[in-house]
Formats: structure tokens, sequence, C-alpha cells
């Protein structure tokens, strides 16, 4: 027990310091996104789903989509907000962005995302969801961007690839992002990608997603992704 949890602190320090390394690369480049007065440190988080649109569940636990792409995403923002970014949260709370459950209600929780994005008009949007798929082999983390969206093209790229050096500690096979037709890629101009961390469909991601350790590794893995692109941004 004891060798596991050093493994598991190892693996998130090293997480950190790569995003830490990579932030200060940012912060020195002349080639970054801060050099122009009117751009902002911002950077919009999106946890999918919430209140009664749970989302895909665990097979074995039941465990809600919902609830692990909250608790990803507030681990994304305290480390994001460690190297000196604002973030934006579209939710905040277990409860969806809707104002009645009536008829339209995912309708319009969708469109409130796409206002609060419009709103903060960030350097780039992640949305945070979990994957679920027929065939219970199937693993790890897959990231997509809107086609044609050169920038969303190479944010999904530097986070699959981060995702991908994660997963391979636990023998999961590199994935490539993929180029999607999803709202949450298409409501804005802002670079934007949604990242399934796992499926939830497998009992062996299941089990990691559940847990506290590996959404902290979720988490510097994707600020590492985020650093990494945004040290490749040219204007």
């Amino acid at each position: 027990m004891k060798k596991s949890v050093f493994a598991v602190s190892a693996l998130l320090f090293a997480g950190i310091v790569t995003a830490v390394s990579l932030c200060i690369s940012v912060l020195l480049s002349p080639k970054t996104v801060f050099s122009g007065a009117e751009e902002r440190m911002r950077i919009v988080l999106d946890a999918g789903h919430g209140g009664i649109d749970g989302g895909v569940s665990g097979r074995k636990t039941g465990v809600k989509e919902s609830d692990i792409n909250l608790a990803i995403a507030m681990e994304v923002k305290e480390a994001l907000a460690d190297l000196g970014f604002e973030v934006v949260l579209t939710r905040k709370t277990e409860a969806g962005l809707y104002d009645t459950t009536a008829k339209g209600f995912k309708k319009r929780d969708m469109q409130r995302r796409k206002e609060i994005i419009q709103e903060a008009n960030p350097l780039l949007v992640v949305s945070v969801h979990q994957n679920f798929y027929a065939s219970t082999s199937v693993r790890g983390a897959q990231v997509f961007y809107k086609k044609g969206d050169d920038k969303g093209k190479k944010l999904a790229t530097a986070l699959q690839s981060s995702l991908n050096g994660l997963y391979e500690k636990e023998g999961v096979k590199k994935r490539s992002p993929s180029a999607g037709q999803y709202f949450m890629v298409e409501c804005t101009d802002n670079p934007s990608v949604i990242v399934e961390c796992g499926f939830l469909s497998n009992e062996k991601d299941e089990r990691l997603l559940s847990s506290a350790a590996w959404q902290k590794q979720l988490a510097a893995s994707l600020a590492a992704g985020i650093m990494a692109y945004l040290s490749e941004y040219t204007a």
C-alpha cells in the first residue's frame, strides 16, 4: 500500500513540475498570447452535464459522469490558478445551468454555457467529460476538436499527448485527437476541445476515474497539456 501511495504522489509531483516548467517558458516567450495588451490570461473550464442530466454512469459502481466531470474541473482550476491564470467555470455545483426542468432544458443549459464562454472571451476552452462504449475493453482518454480549427487541433494534440503519457503508465495504448461535431467545440471561435478523460464502461478506468488521486493526476496532465499548447502558440 505504501509503495502504491508513493507512486501516485510521484506521478502527481512530476505532472505539476512539468506544468510549472512549461508555464515559465510561456511567460518568457515573446511569441505567447500574453504579449498583446488586449489578451487576458483567462481559461474556461466546462464540467459537462449536471443536475438531472448526469451523463453516462459507471458500469460497476453507477457513479455519475457529471460528478466526476465537476471534480476534475475543480482540480484543473486549482492547478491553473496556482500558475497565475484566471479560470472561469461554466458549472460550479452539481446543478445544471437550466432555469427549469421543463421541455428544452438541455438546450437552455448548453446556451448558457455558450454565453459564459462569450462573456469570458478566454484563451481557450476545455470541456471535461467521461466516455462510454459497448466494448468493456476500451480504455483511455480521447480529445476532440472542431474540424478545420487549427488552434483547436493544436490544443487537442497537446492535451492528448499529455494524457497519453499518463495512461501509458497504466498500459493503455496511445490515442490520437479527433475532429468531432459537438456543440462545445462549435459554439465559439476560441480554441475549444472536449476531453473524454476515460471510459466508465471499463472497470479499470471506472476505478481510476472515481479516485481522487487519479483525478488530481488527470488535472496535472491537463494543466501540463494546456501549458504545452500555450508555449507553442503564435498569434
